[in-house]
This record gives structure tokens, C-alpha cells and sequence, in this order.
């Protein structure tokens, strides 16, 4: 037999109105009689129908979030993060993975759209802003995160990729390289890290040497082909920078498979600083982006927007060099 909301106010002993205000977060309730109330709410496991709150024109409590890869372990842990902090706010999140699809994007932003979400958190990877748009002119609230979008006005929660792949280049050349690769994917936030990445060769006199490939996907195995790609030039690489974890992580395999010391003879630099960054050998040295502070900011962000109707706002955050095994000095080389 399905728990409604009488079953709650009788057990507690208060009114449908008391547990209605409790449920969504309004009215001055004591903290004795909220906690009570939610107590019984969990005991029951009663769930309100967030479909005929819609139909009536209130708050589902619920924020659409759109993630461009699930098995990356960086959009999983960001991922959690923003859930933590929804919960913590009283909203529940749907996830959907996109695969960086449009088809995808435009498919799920409607379904979201039919169950009447209270907005849409976008993460890194959605290219399309006109769709953006279109959700801006229908007054639904939408935020981004993990990548900018300076032509929109709109809620963006980010870290300076730019400086980001600046500082790990200059991490590099300060310990003597000067041929150095890198390896993105062809994304908003690749791109900035790829034009950190040329700035600081630009300002220590050292010419690109010309290691820049895409990745087709963000992936060990993309990370490790391209790798080889670059060992297998004329001019390999003292060097790669790659502009995510799993790319990083592909490096050093293709190295091993080689017969290339890392980081004797190859330095290593990956980015997000994610959990698998720590438990392959040697352990990574990445730019840590940070997932906490971004769920949090971006919660609030959409919340601010959904019950107050606040202004939109852009927070930088900065990314910070985590530095582990795979880097070194210029000792031997392989070539």
C-alpha cells in the first residue's frame, strides 16, 4: 500500500499543511518538529509525487544533469559531488550521460523537459549554445560547469583552464624540457588548456615542436595511440602533457610498452586528479581540479536561481599542480 502524506502527518502527529511546508523547505517549523517529521518521512519511506507537484505548478525539487561520459572518472566523481550537495539542499538530481552526442543531448533535455525538472545543470562537453539559449528564453533555469561560455550570459561554475595547461608546461620546462607534447580532445576546456599550453612555451622562448594531436575520445587508449604516434617520430618528445587523467595514464602504458623509463626518460603530466591518477605506476602528477567546491558552488548557483530568482554569476576557480612519479628532471634520453 502506497505511504501518502496523511500517513506521514498522522504518525507524526501534525498537520498535511505542517509536513507540506517540512517536505519543501517553507514556513517557520521548529527544529523538534521538522526532525520529526522528517524522521517519520524516512521510517515510512515516503516520496512525494514530484509529477503532480508539477502538473499543479509547484517546484518538483529535481535539477536535470547533463554529463558528457559516466566512465570517466572525473565527470563521475563531479558528478557526486553535485548529488551530495543537491541532497543536502533538499533536491534530487537526474543524471544522464551524453557520450558528447547532440542526438543525446537534444533527446535527453527533452525528456528532462516532459518531467518537468526545475532546471538543467550542463556539464563539459555541450557544444550546442543555440539549445542553451532556447532554454534561457523558456525561463528555465540552467547552469554550466566544467567548461565556460563567455558569448552566453548564464550560471558557469569553472576553472581556469587556460592557467591550467600554463602552469603544467611551465611545470615541465622548469625541469629542463623543451620538446614537449600534448595530447586533448577537441572541447571547450582542451582547447583552453591547449592555448595555456603554447603560451607558456611562447613566454620561455621555446618553439611548439609540433607533438599536438586530438584525441578522438577521452580515453587510456586514445592516450596511448597518440603517444606512440609521438615516440614514433623523428623528434619524440622529453614530454607529454595530456589534458585528462585517462590520456595521462595511456601515455605511460604506451612508454612501458616501449621500453621508456617514466620519468627518467619520459615525463608524464595529466589533468583533473582523479582517483586513478594514484594507483598507477608510477603515480601520475596532474592539475587537480576541485570537484567539492565546484558540486557545491554549482548547487547553489541553481537553487539561487530556481527559489530567489538570482543574478546570474560566473565563479573561476584555479586549478593546482599535484606533483607525483611520472615527472622529472631531463636525465637520459631515449632517442
Amino acid at each position: 500500500m502506497k505511504v501518502t502524506i496523511y500517513d506521514v502527518a498522522k504518525k507524526a502527529g501534525v498537520s498535511i499543511a505542517t509536513v507540506s511546508k517540512v517536505i519543501n523547505n517553507k514556513g517557520n517549523i521548529s527544529e523538534k518538529t521538522r526532525k520529526k517529521v522528517l524522521d517519520v518521512k524516512k521510517k515510512l519511506d515516503f516520496h512525494p509525487n514530484v509529477m503532480a507537484s508539477a502538473l499543479t505548478g509547484k517546484k518538483t525539487k529535481t535539477i536535470g544533469l547533463l554529463i558528457p561520459d559516466l566512465a570517466n572518472p572525473f565527470f563521475s566523481d563531479l558528478a557526486r559531488n553535485i548529488e551530495d550537495s543537491a541532497n543536502e539542499l533538499g533536491y534530487n538530481l537526474i543524471m544522464c550521460s551524453t557520450d558528447y552526442l547532440a542526438e543525446k543531448e537534444n533527446k535527453y533535455l527533452s525528456l528532462l523537459k516532459q518531467k518537468n525538472v526545475d532546471g538543467f545543470i550542463l556539464a563539459s562537453g555541450f557544444e550546442d549554445l543555440r539549445k542553451i539559449q532556447e532554454l534561457m528564453e523558456e525561463n528555465i533555469p540552467v547552469s554550466i560547469i566544467a567548461r565556460d561560455s563567455p558569448m552566453i550570459p548564464i550560471n558557469t561554475v569553472v576553472i581556469d583552464d587556460f592557467m591550467g595547461g600554463y602552469q603544467a608546461t611551465s611545470y615541465l620546462i622548469s625541469l629542463g624540457h623543451e620538446n614537449i607534447g600534448i595530447i586533448a580532445r577537441n572541447i571547450w576546456s582542451n582547447r583552453e588548456r591547449l592555448r595555456g599550453y603554447k603560451q607558456a612555451l611562447e613566454d620561455n622562448g621555446i618553439k611548439a615542436p609540433g607533438h599536438i594531436e586530438y584525441a578522438e575520445e577521452i580515453s587510456i587508449g586514445w592516450g596511448k595511440k597518440i603517444t606512440q604516434n609521438y615516440l614514433n617520430s623523428d623528434n619524440p618528445p622529453t614530454a607529454v602533457f595530456t589534458c585528462n587523467d585517462l590520456l595521462g595514464i595511456g601515455a605511460i602504458h604506451a612508454a612501458r610498452e616501449y621500453g621508456i623509463s617514466v620519468p627518467e626518460q619520459l615525463s608524464v603530466i595529466g589533468f583533473d586528479d582523479t582517483m586513478i591518477a594514484t594507483i598507477i605506476a608510477p603515480s601520475l602528477t596532474t592539475m587537480a581540479q576541485p570537484v567539492q567546491i565546484m558540486g557545491k558552488e554549482i548547487m547553489e548557483l541553481m537553487v539561487g536561481m530556481i527559489e530567489r530568482n538570482e543574478i546570474i554569476k560566473q565563479i573561476i576557480l584555479m586549478p593546482e599542480l599535484v606533483v607525483r612519479e611520472s615527472t622529472a628532471k631531463v636525465i637520459k634520453k631515449y632517442f
